[in-house]
This record gives structure tokens, sequence and C-alpha cells, in this order.
């Protein structure tokens, strides 16, 4: 047992367990499996927890010449999808012995453009959504190791690219339109230059186009609910019945809740005259009446796969592949054209 007010060490903790300090450094590192047992590797970890044992990462960090810093870049604190992001990236990197440093873009509200003297010196690697991807340049993140959120695998300047399965959402959307008997479309689509609406337009047409007698108009709109309502207003408005979009497909949940204030100004009833869905499943899906039909994202296993994927590239493994899976949540907002 270590002495009455000193710090446990990694010595006693290998004492107590009854094994070496190399064994001690493996299982606490997250190193063991196939090292040391798993009985072995249990034992290690009661003796720390009944010790109060935490690795000197400062030291550790010297010799391995690591900050275990990682920062991830989103384009704005605006939703909670991104909180949501960190949540998940953050609780993988504490189970690896990495802090996460968070960076909203300068286009949001955030930090001066370059928060480090220099980044290379300060991560060791980052996650950057590609709405923020601009920002990577101010602060030389794209000459670091670099997972990709939301970008195109075969453009993307990361090491790894991490992505929902955003094209499989908007077709689970179109089917339960059409399903419903809607042939006349409104996408209101964001106002952003970005792969991931780049999908969204494209999944949407594409689908489309394979109905007999449908059609498709698109407005854009920034990523507000003031301004989905001005778009959308502008769109709906002065056409006859006969010709008006029966269903309104948005970007995001903020586009749909803008799209029910237009409604409602020009006496449109939701869902009985316009069916209206969203796209992230955030609070405010649920907040409006009525419910919002959306398309649901995990977005804590979002950024929990991001942070896995930065770990494989520091250690030089494949990250895992494949989509995130994405679901339909079918609420009051949709009903029969």
């Amino acid at each position: 047992m270590p002495r009455a007010g000193t710090r446990p060490t990694s010595r006693d903790v290998a004492r107590a367990a009854g094994v070496s300090q190399a064994a001690v450094s493996l299982v606490l590192g997250d190193k063991w499996r196939g090292r040391v047992a798993e009985a072995t590797a249990e034992r290690v970890r009661e003796a720390a927890r009944t010790l109060g044992y935490r690795p000197n990462l400062a030291a550790r960090n010297l010799r391995l010449g690591r900050t275990r810093t990682v920062l991830l870049v989103v384009p704005a604190l605006t939703t909670e999808f991104f909180a949501g992001v960190y949540t998940g990236a953050a609780r993988v990197a504490s189970r690896h012995g990495f802090g996460v440093v968070l960076y909203p873009s300068p286009e949001g509200i955030g930090p001066a453009r370059d928060p480090f003297a220099s980044a290379q010196a300060a991560l060791d690697g980052v996650i950057a959504s590609s709405m923020a991807a601009e920002a990577l340049t101010a602060i030389r993140g794209d000459q670091l190791p670099l997972v990709m959120l939301d970008s195109d695998p075969s453009g993307s300047v990361g090491a790894a690219t991490v992505n929902l399965d955003i094209a499989g959402g908007v077709r689970q959307v179109t089917e339960h339109l059409l399903a419903l008997g809607h042939r006349r479309f409104l996408h209101l689509a964001a106002d952003v230059a970005s792969w991931t609406f780049e999908v969204r337009a494209r999944e949407l047409a594409a689908r489309l186009r394979e109905v007999p007698g449908t059609s498709l108009r698109t407005a854009r709109a920034p990523i507000s609910i003031k301004g989905a309502e001005v778009s959308a207003e502008a769109a709906l408005s002065g056409r006859a019945a006969s010709d008006r979009p029966t269903a309104v497909v948005c970007d995001d949940d903020h586009l749909a809740a803008g799209t029910y204030k237009a409604a409602r100004r020009l006496g449109l009833r939701v869902p009985e005259d316009l069916s209206v869905t969203g796209l992230d499943d955030l609070a405010l899906a649920s907040a409006i009446d009525p419910e919002l039909t959306t398309v649901r994202l995990d977005a804590e296993l979002f950024g929990e796969r991001g942070m896995e994927a930065l770990l494989a590239v520091l250690e030089g493994r494949a990250p895992a592949a494949g989509d995130i899976p994405v679901e339909l949540v079918v609420r009051g907002s949709t009903g029969p054209a």
C-alpha cells in the first residue's frame, strides 16, 4: 500500500494485484488483450480502483510525444445535434485517456479564429464536420491526422470518413410520403454548400424520378426558423390548390418549424392541407404541434464512431466501415394527400 498522503503508483497497483508493472501498464493502457489473461486484467483494474490510482498522463505524454488532445470542429453551437456529437466523442476519448476540445467554426458562435499558437504542436488529431471544413485551413488542422464527418468519401481530405446514412433517411421519408398518396413535392433545402445537403437533394430527386406523375420544386432557406418561414411562404403562396405542393420535405427540423409558421400564415393546415417532414429529430420536433415526422440521427453514436475512427488512424489500424443507420420517426405532421 502507498504511504499515507502519497499518490498511489503503478508499482503499488502491481504489488496489490500480484503482477508486474508491465502488466499494469498493458491493462490500464487498454492493450492487454492477447497478452494478459482477462482475470488478471480485472484484478489489476480492481486494485487500481481500490487504491484510487490515476495514471500520470503528463509523464506518459512526454514519453509518447503526444498531448492526447483532439479537436472537434463543428459548424456552430446552434443545435443540440453537435452537442450530442461532442458527448459521444468525449465518452470514447475519456476511455482512452484523451481529451476533446470543441471548436465552433468562425461563422458560428465561438472562439477566435486560431485557438492555438500552433495546432500541430497542441493536438494529436482532428475530427471535423464537412460544414466546418473551411475552419481547418485556419488552424492548419488538415495537416494533422484527420477524420471527416458527413463528407464525401471519394473526395475527403481526411484519413477516414464517418457518415450517417442520410441517403437512406431521405429514401424512408420519400417512401412514406409516396405511400400516403403525395405526388407534388416541395424540397425546402438548406442554403449551405455542403456534401450532406447535396446528398439529400440528389436522393429525393432520384427517387421521385422513378415514380410517374410526381413533381418536385426546390426552395432554399438559411438554417433558421425565420428564414425557412420566409422561403416556404414564398414557395407556397399564389398557387391554386391543384398546383400547390401537398408535401414539404425539409433538410432539417428548424426548416420544418419555419414551414409550419408559413403554412399558418397562408391558412393551410398541417397535415390536412400540407404534410411536412424534417431531418435530425431534435427536441424541437416533439415541441411543435403537430409533432414532426422526421429522421432520427444518433448524434452521440456519430461522435463515438468519429473518435473511434481517429483512434484507429493514430494507431495505424483500419477504421470500421459502413454508414450509421438512421430511422424515420412518423408523427402527426404527415397524412394522406
